[in-house]
């Protein structure tokens, strides 16, 4: 594939007894962004116009599938236990929050990266905290957007937001296509961008479409227990950014992130649900910027 005159070719790291699947825009001696996604999403779903944008900003951005999703490792032979019995303690998950979070950081590794700036979404948004609370030594900054603290009582979705996230989409490529476009509709920003869903949409099912694993990834958010105490021992530059209008994990969440951690910055950005809109990608990263500047390894933001 290429994007912004470059050629951006996937590849692949060696990390424990998994393989993740991974890009990157920009200068390897650039300070690195390492870019987390969330729950079922691949790297793709980090705009290629966002991580361009950084990387024209002198950041060497990283962007990758986590376990269970896309082309990094499938654990096929881990069955998903029933998200209602995690919930309930009544089982456990196959993995916990903290061994994405390891994964995260056995992929710095492979790069020879020592330091990161994080950069999470949603579950990659918990994950990056995790990384923040599990290894603060290889994190210069951290970004937490539409995520959460795992506290039970905030960041809680509507009604239709809950019935998206527990409906698994047809296992056909055109019935998981429609799928999408419809649970855009209910969580996304609004208006939806019907188009461009429905590219990433094909470009993910074509890349790999594994619904055991995200479920799997499902039980580890859910069996993970509150961070908000953890959190609050973070010294670090960090910018918590959320929508006004994310129906999947209530503004609530991310109010609750920005005051648990000491110093954050919430970035409210009205209109964004819970996605990534073409329109809201200039404030992401101005507020991304913003941050990684507090960080002293970037230059001001523009």
């Amino acid at each position: 594939m290429t994007e912004g005159g470059h050629e951006i070719r996937e590849e692949r790291a060696r990390v424990g007894e998994l393989e993740i699947a991974y890009e990157t825009f920009g200068d390897p001696a650039d300070p690195a962004v390492l870019m987390v996604m969330g729950l079922g999403s691949q790297m793709i779903n980090w705009p290629e116009e966002l991580c361009e944008r950084l990387a024209a900003a002198g950041l060497h951005v990283i962007r990758f599938d986590n376990r269970d999703a896309g082309r990094s490792t499938v654990l096929g032979e881990v069955p998903a236990p029933e998200f209602r019995r995690v919930a309930a303690g009544e089982a456990e998950p196959p993995y916990p929050l903290s061994d994405m979070a390891a994964d995260a950081v056995g992929l710095l590794d492979h790069l020879g990266v020592e330091r990161a700036h994080l950069v999470g979404a949603s579950l990659g948004g918990m994950i990056a905290q995790r990384v923040a609370i599990d290894h603060p030594d290889r994190v210069l900054s951290l970004a937490s957007i539409m995520s959460t603290t795992g506290e039970r009582s905030v960041g809680l979705p509507s009604d239709a937001a809950r019935e998206v996230l527990l409906t698994r989409a047809p296992s056909d490529r055109d019935g998981y296509v429609e799928a999408t476009i419809r649970a855009r509709g209910v969580i996304g920003s609004q208006p939806p961008d019907e188009a461009r869903t429905r590219s990433f949409a094909e470009r993910a099912f074509d890349r790999g479409y594994h619904p055991e694993g995200t479920a799997r990834q499902l039980a580890a958010i859910v069996a993970t227990p509150d961070r908000t105490e953890a959190l609050g021992r973070l010294r670090l530059p960090t910018v918590v950014i959320h929508g006004s209008e994310d129906a999947l994990i209530g503004i609530s969440g991310g109010e609750a992130t920005a005051a648990a951690i000491p110093g954050a910055e919430l970035v409210v950005i009205d209109g964004m649900g819970h996605d990534l809109p073409l329109w809201a990608l200039e404030p992401v990263a101005t507020a991304l910027l913003a941050n990684f500047a507090r960080a002293g390894s970037a230059g001001p933001p523009p």
